[in-house]
């Protein structure tokens, strides 16, 4: 199992950093690796949306599709594929702090399986690391 929790303090309020965060069309722009988004059904995101992304990670091409599971807007975001040799779930979480500002959580957890399952604790500080850096540009970005 695989379970990494990233936290960070962005100095915008929470409805500007949860609006931003959980548009998919959005996902390019502050994370690292994923190249596209692509709805796969209409938009506005609700539970039961299904986005493509195609992705970049450890040297390697990925495409999957996210279904989002749970999305309480402003409060929090669950979305899930069961695609591949590593299946995920991502869930976002927004909490207004003093002062208009917001701490975002992004955690990211998985099976392995097969040969990724030997490269797990590897692929746990990949995903750590690209975690922070995801979340440091969304900072950057929602700040200007």
């Amino acid at each position: 199992m695989v379970d990494v929790l990233t936290k960070v303090q962005i100095a915008c309020p929470l409805a500007k950093v949860a609006e931003y965060a959980a548009d998919p069309d959005n996902a390019p722009e502050w994370y690292v690796n994923i190249k596209s988004a692509e709805w796969k059904t209409s938009k506005p995101l609700s539970e039961g949306s299904q986005i493509a992304f195609k992705a970049k990670f450890l040297g390697r091409q990925l495409a999957y599709v996210y279904e989002i599971v749970e999305f309480l807007p402003g409060k929090r975001l669950v979305m899930r594929t069961a695609d591949g040799p590593f299946p995920m779930e991502t869930t976002y979480t927004w909490e207004e702090i003093e002062g208009g500002q917001t701490i975002m959580s992004l955690q990211n957890r998985g099976n392995p399986s097969g040969f990724s399952r030997l490269l797990a604790p590897f692929t746990k500080m990949a995903m750590k690391s690209a975690n922070k850096k995801d979340l440091y540009r969304l900072k950057e970005i929602l700040e200007k």
